[in-house]
């Protein structure tokens, strides 16, 4: 799901709730993981994909450090 905070349904939950925040993603190497990381979640729809870091899901799960990206 790519949310835009310049959609006028965005809640504000989803701020914090974005992939690069995500217990289970995890970014790729080299340039591309500056933005971009593989999910990891078996329960979300997309689990062994790529994903842009500010995309989310509904399967979100916060990190225990609270790191992102």
């Amino acid at each position: 799901m790519n949310r835009s905070t310049a959609q006028a349904d965005y809640l504000d939950k989803w701020y914090s709730a974005q992939c690069g925040g995500c217990h289970f993603w995890i970014a790729l190497s080299g340039q591309l993981g500056l933005d971009y990381g593989a999910c990891t979640n078996p329960a979300s729809s997309f689990d062994g994909r790529v994903r842009f870091e500010h995309d989310g899901c509904l399967r979100f799960v916060d990190r225990e450090d609270g790191s992102f990206g």
